[in-house]
């Protein structure tokens, strides 16, 4: 199955100050050309000059195993606003879904490089998700398990 979730009640009452279910809006393509699913903003923030923050996004998406969502951020949040991903691309693993931390919470770790503080709106599209398929080598024989959320793939 491949599909967008909210996230669960539990997950979602650590950001009761910032949002609620009602605020979040499932990622959506814009036309039928487009291949990324673009990601709302559930709430205001206010981004300061040359400095870090993390969107919670308040989805979590579920993938086949041979399956990953690539994040990267809207060409025009870049341009225009001086906003890149701190990590230059998010990649969201199938187990990343429903796991034990946080249920999977998609969250997008971003970065203004501007001398300017930079105020994002509810509602606006800030990310993209593109839906890969990835291929293992013949030798290929893991079989950990994910034990945690953002960033813990461990053995």
């Amino acid at each position: 199955m491949i599909k967008f979730h909210k996230i669960k009640e539990q997950e979602l009452l650590k950001f009761e100050n910032l949002f609620n279910s009602e605020d979040v809006i499932l990622p959506k393509r814009q036309t039928s050309g487009s291949c990324g699913y673009d990601f709302y903003l559930p709430y205001d923030l206010l981004i300061k000059a040359n400095s870090n923050a993390v969107i919670y996004s308040g989805v979590k998406i579920e993938l086949d195993n041979d399956l990953f969502l690539m994040v990267c951020i809207r060409s025009s949040l870049a341009t225009k606003k001086g906003i890149i991903l701190t990590n230059q691309v998010g990649i969201i693993d199938s187990d990343y879904y429903n796991n034990v931390d946080n249920d999977g919470h998609i969250m997008i770790a971003v970065k203004n490089t501007t001398d300017d503080d930079v105020l994002l709106k509810k509602g606006e599209r800030v990310a993209q998700g593109i839906i890969f398929n990835f291929l293992k080598t013949n030798d290929d024989d893991v079989s950990a398990s994910r034990v945690g959320g953002f960033g813990s793939t461990t053995k």
